[in-house]
């Protein structure tokens, strides 16, 4: 076990950089796809975790599988890091390298959709210009934006969510005073919701020199957005017709496919998002969420084996073990709850309410006593003790090649 009374120098440097900032389902394998040019430099991972407390707790930090109970769990996961967890308590049930920093290709647009989704009234209308979609990496996922044409914020976000279109995410930013303003609040964002793996250099998630995050950050991220009703019906939204001009549209289709069931994959039971990604160098990553018999489990899965459908494959399984292990299950860990929050809660939803979709909202409700003393105690140390110290769009004509999503 270690030294729950010392600070990690990976622990500080991340507090002290983040401070200045403001039953199963069968799976069919897919079609195949080829993957597209990359311009960006490769992201290597970062180091795995030194020795000291580990946010969420110690065995969090292991690289090794964790898990309360290892009966039925999947023996086949091949993905670099991973995680399973009860959305309402925050308790994880099992994990391996949870907080292994790897690049996070578009599931860091959960990030920045939980940093802007309130910023603008969603039935405003912004017309777009050239310069609203400069700077957009070659090989990006597009919605299909157009400079001239007019959006409401609701459809640059239906573009966001369903297309993981960095067109969407790049008018959005500049939308907010542009990109560079976008990055540092997503890192302050970051630092709020405690998610100290994750260094942000753009809003899209796109391949860049130091962009890392993890799957327990990533898991923070899709619980803290779960609250709020417009992110849930965003992420749960299969289609969506899109402005192509004029009064013509065209439809979009969600790319998360256990959502969709599409490719040849069979629809998730209670999949309710939340998102996905690839880039060459993250390879597949997948955040998602699933409801049954009323309760809610989180799954992250980043980096898999080259085996097609392997993120899907094995976050269905992963959520396929969770569910079997019931309530009861033992936790190795905890997610922790945002600076100044309490559990469930977040702040309100602001001037986006207009015209925005509605869902039903979710509540979480503190960690059991007693299970996660540890984890809890080790995460509470780590704030306490490191802040005092340191203070496909669907177009006419589908594209070919694989995107980054």
């Amino acid at each position: 076990m270690r030294d729950s009374a010392r600070l990690s120098r990976r622990s500080v440097l991340a507090l002290a950089l983040a401070a200045p900032m403001a039953g199963a389902t069968p799976v069919a394998a897919a079609a195949p796809v080829s993957a597209a040019p990359v311009s960006a430099a490769p992201v290597p991972a970062a180091p795995d975790s030194e020795a000291g407390p580990v946010l969420g707790g110690d065995r969090l930090g292991s690289d090794t599988v964790q898990a309360g109970s290892t009966t039925g769990l999947p023996r086949r996961l091949t993905a670099r890091s991973w995680l399973v967890a009860d959305h309402d308590t925050g308790e994880v049930l099992a994990a391996y390298r949870a907080h292994r920093r790897l690049p996070p290709a578009s599931t860091l647009k959960m990030l920045f959709a939980d940093t802007l989704l309130d910023r603008f009234p969603r039935d405003s209308r912004h017309t777009v210009t050239a310069a609203d979609l400069a700077g957009i990496p070659a090989g990006s996922s597009l919605v299909g934006i157009r400079a001239g044409t007019t959006y409401t914020v609701d459809q640059l976000w239906q573009g966001v969510f369903l297309r993981s279109g960095n067109d969407a995410v790049h008018v959005l930013a500049h939308m907010n005073g542009g990109v560079a303003r976008t990055v540092a609040e997503m890192q302050a964002r970051a630092r709020e919701l405690r998610a100290l793996d994750t260094h942000v250099v753009s809003p899209d998630g796109y391949d860049h020199p130091g962009q890392l995050s993890s799957a327990y950050d990533l898991t923070l991220f899709a619980r803290h957005g779960l609250r709020d009703p417009a992110f849930r019906a965003y992420c749960r939204t299969r289609t969506a017709d899109f402005p192509a001009g004029g009064r013509r549209t065209f439809q979009i289709q969600n790319t998360d496919r256990l959502l969709d069931g599409t490719w040849g994959l069979r629809a998730y039971p209670g999949l309710i998002g939340v998102k996905n990604g690839y880039t060459t160098h993250a390879g597949n990553t997948f955040t998602g969420a699933a409801t049954r018999a009323g309760r809610t489990l989180l799954v992250t899965v980043m980096h898999p084996g080259n085996r097609l459908d392997a993120v899907y494959e094995e976050a269905a399984a992963l959520l396929d073990w969770g569910f079997a292990q019931g309530a009861s299950a033992r936790a190795v860990g905890v997610l922790v709850e945002p600076a100044g929050e309490s559990a469930g809660e977040r702040p309100g939803t602001g001037p986006a309410a207009a015209g925005g979709a509605v869902a039903s909202g979710a509540v979480a409700r503190e960690p059991s006593a007693g299970r996660l003393a540890e984890g809890a105690g080790t995460a509470v140390a780590l704030l306490a003790g490191g802040f005092l110290a340191l203070r496909r769009r669907r177009t006419p004509g589908r594209a070919k090649g694989r995107h980054r999503e």
